[in-house]
Formats: C-alpha cells, structure tokens, sequence
C-alpha cells in the first residue's frame, strides 16, 4: 500500500461509527500534535452519526458549536437527538461527549429532494490545479520548533491533497489581502454515497478557513506564536460532489477584533458548480510572550 492509499485509509476508519444502541455511537479520535481534537473530524462524525438516522433526506445544513477541546488519546460519544421530522426536513441535535463532559454540540437539517429556483455566484478565475502543481517539499529546518507529532503531521502523505493558489510561506508570512483560494481532493475513491461525501466535504471545510483571518496581519500558525482555535462552524450543501476529483476551496475573512476572527468560504467543484458554503468564527491571539521578545 502507498503512502497516499494508506491516508485515504486512515481516514476511512477514524470516521468510522460504532453504534452502541438506538441514537447513540462512537468514533475514535486522532493525534494530529495539535493537543486537541481536529475540529473537522468531530464535524464529520457528527453528521454521519445525524445522518444514520434519517431516511431519504441529506442534510442541507448543519450550525455546530466547538465547547471544549477534544481528547485525542480518547474515543467520542455521538448521542442524537431526532428534534423533528417532517414532510419536507428534519431536525436533528447532536451532542459530542468525552470525559462524561459535552464538547461540541451540532444542529443539522435534512431536505428531502426537491426542485427549486436556482442561481449561484460563479467560481473566481483562477488557474486550474494541473496549471499549480505540487506543492514544495517543507524545509526540515522550519519544522524543528513544531511538536514532533504535528511535524509527522505535516510532512506526511495526507488523505487529501492541497494546492494553493498564489505564493504564501506559512514559515515567512508577509501581510497580504486576508483572502485565498485553495484546490483539493481525495487521494482515493469513494462509493456513490452521498451522505458520505457530504460528511468528509465538512471534516475537510475546516482546513485552511480560520486562518485567513491571519493573512492581513502577516501572521501563521507555523510561527509557534498564534493560538488559533475554532468556536462555531455553519455549512451550506447546495448540491452534491464527488471528493473524488478536484473542488476550489474559496476563503475571505471580512473582519478580525476582540481576539476572533471572522471567516467565509465557498466550495467549488471544478466544473464551477457552487457545491457548498460555509462561515466559521475562531479565537486568534498572539501569545503573551511575542510582546517580550
């Protein structure tokens, strides 16, 4: 097995749910050196453990909460509520609990198919993933001051892959327009599911959407000086994809204050169809020390 089929494998099972009895499941967690749980991987079992009970309906949103930070050493409880079911939508509230203690929470909706009036903002110009290329191989030397785990992490073969459009340097940022665009997609093929999708399509939405709230102020994660941490997360589907093949991932953030940021996104599959939007609120601060040094 190569290493981008053993990232797409991985993935698989982590988003794996146990069904421990009606309403209620478990999902394992991942230690990506961040010493909490990666957001979208909570957002993406969540939905899943929403979705398994519903019948005929895909979720059409979903508005989530971040309440504490994820244990990754242990496993995560998915209970569900079935808030309302109707001729057209469901409501469904889910809890994520670690520890006897909830640390997210997540309302969803669930539309059954339906005809409607259409329009859509189109994709921006930019040059296709095969035009960008790979990215560059990280420099050793800018991972010295990361946790070994988040170096692994980084450096690694991923289930997805990002190409990003224009030049940043997360290790040397330089202030810029607090916008980007990011392609990506799956290393590897998933089944016609598209309950499926939809729930990978939001553990991937976490990447790379709070921190455009850094990019005006010269900022990054790889710094070691910026805590960054997300506090809401609202998803839009408005029609289906397929990971498998490229989508553009594009993010501004219209205001940062108060030691938060503010970020949108749009999600693109590449034929330019708006497939999904999203809306993500986190905490950004420098550290204290930055101040003495």
């Amino acid at each position: 097995m190569d290493e981008y089929a053993e990232g797409f494998q991985e993935l698989l099972e982590l988003i794996h749910l146990e069904t421990l009895e009606a309403d209620l499941f478990r999902g394992e967690s991942r230690d990506i050196g961040t010493q909490r749980v990666f957001g979208g991987q909570v957002l993406c079992q969540a939905l899943l453990a929403a979705s398994a009970t519903v019948e005929d309906r895909l979720a059409h949103s979903l508005h989530a909460y971040f309440l504490r930070a994820g244990d990754p050493a242990a496993p995560i409880v998915y209970s569900v509520d079935r808030s309302r079911d109707g001729r057209s939508f469901s409501a469904r509230r889910v809890v994520a609990i670690q520890h006897g203690r909830p640390i997210f929470t997540l309302a969803a909706s669930f539309q059954v198919f339906e005809e409607g009036l259409e329009h859509q903002f189109d994709m921006p110009d930019v040059p296709p993933p095969d035009r960008i290329g790979p990215g560059k191989p990280v420099d050793p030397s800018a991972l010295e001051h990361l946790p070994q785990k988040m170096r692994r992490w980084i450096d690694r073969f991923g289930p997805f892959e990002f190409r990003r459009v224009g030049d940043y340097d997360p290790f040397h940022p330089e202030p810029q327009e607090p916008r980007q665009q990011v392609w990506f997609r799956l290393h590897g093929e998933l089944p016609d599911d598209p309950v499926l999708h939809r729930a990978l399509l939001a553990y991937v939405s976490d990447f790379h959407l709070v921190g455009t709230g850094t990019l005006a102020h010269g900022l990054s994660w790889a710094q070691g000086d910026l805590v960054m941490a997300s506090l809401d997360h609202a998803m839009w589907f408005h029609a289906s994809c397929r990971l498998n093949d490229w989508m553009l991932y594009d993010c501004d953030s219209p205001s940062t204050g108060g030691g938060r940021g503010l970020s949108r996104g749009m999600l693109f599959s590449r034929d330019g169809r708006l497939v999904a939007s999203t809306a993500q609120e986190g905490v950004i601060r420098l550290r204290k020390n930055r101040d003495n040094t």
